[in-house]
């Protein structure tokens, strides 16, 4: 209906008319469904019920989480006596907003091998400045440069390009592609997840970005403690300062994804979930905690009085 919100992504949009219409006139044309990026036509089949005179719109894709739809029957829609819509017939056009109704694809393990029990893993350099503490592995491959260390602590072994570290760089490069190469995404309007409760499932942003800056995130994994979450980006994580990824219903840290495809950036006193697999620079500002990994293939983990524990 007009104004609804928390439709379901796979949804059919009906239009309900008060006589019987001319089916030849229901149709595609006549019958159009837009949404975003602005008013984008989405492509779909639309037939008709002459009992009930309901003519019904199936979008050919899934629609997009989190967006605002646009539907409209033009006066190309006739009724048997060739009389033409009206113009301006309420509600019509008429606008709905989707939402996560229904839980997401499940998703097979990641299983990141030689990166297991890295906390922090970078392709050039780790730095840190302040009392940063490290629950678990430190490495540099193929880079060889750590420092921070102390004032910083690592409750763990630190490699520096060794045979441990190089390992953990293949098994990271598997793992990155492994997690970007699937697919079925449910789609993110606008790449913003803060104010969202998702289910497990793999998610994609429309802007090749994920930006969780408005409120916090809620991942919820339906008492599934072994549910996986995946988030696919070719582009940027953000997250605003004091911005939270708060897990419930048996959601696990170990289980949560974000494939960044270039740099990764948590805000001041945020408190993150899951492994932050990256292609660049991955930066943790003051007082963010982790419980999760990160990881980054070619570019450098940026510390700043930090807790990061490796998720198992």
């Amino acid at each position: 209906i007009n104004g609804a919100a928390g439709v379901a992504i796979n949804s059919t949009i009906n239009a309900t008319f008060s006589e019987a219409m001319d089916p030849s006139t229901i149709n595609i044309v006549t019958f159009t469904l837009t949404g975003p990026p602005g008013a984008t036509p989405v492509s779909g089949s639309v037939t008709y019920d002459v009992i009930n005179h309901i003519a019904t719109f199936t979008p050919a894709v899934q629609l997009e989480l989190n967006a605002t739809y646009t539907a409209r029957v033009s006066t190309g829609a006739k009724d048997l006596a060739e009389n033409a819509l009206a113009s301006g017939s309420v509600p019509n056009p008429w606008s709905f907003t989707t939402a996560l109704t229904a839980p997401a694809t499940n998703q097979a393990q990641v299983n990141l091998e030689g990166a297991e029990g890295f906390a922090v893993l970078a392709g050039t350099t780790v730095t840190n400045s302040g009392l940063t503490t490290i629950n678990g592995n430190v490495g540099v491959s193929p880079g060889s440069s750590i420092t921070g260390f102390p004032p910083g602590i690592v409750n763990g072994s630190t490699h520096l390009n060794d045979a441990a570290a190089q390992q953990a760089h293949s098994s990271l490069t598997s793992a990155f592609n492994n997690v970007a190469g699937r697919t079925g995404a449910v789609v993110v309007a606008g790449g913003e997840l803060g104010g969202l409760t998702l289910a497990p499932g793999i998610y994609a942003s429309n802007i090749s970005s994920f930006a969780i800056t408005t409120s916090d995130l809620i991942l919820d994994a339906q008492g599934a403690p072994n549910a996986v979450f995946i988030f696919q980006m070719p582009s940027t994580l953000n997250v605003a300062n004091n911005r939270k990824v708060i897990l419930q219903g048996g959601a696990s840290a170990a289980n949560i994804f974000w494939q960044v495809g270039s740099t990764a950036t948590l805000g001041t006193s945020t408190q993150f979930a899951g492994s932050i697999l990256a292609a660049g620079t991955i930066t943790i500002q003051s007082g963010a905690t982790l419980n999760g990994q990160a990881l980054t293939e070619s570019g450098a983990v940026i510390l700043d009085t930090n807790t990061i524990t490796a998720s198992e």
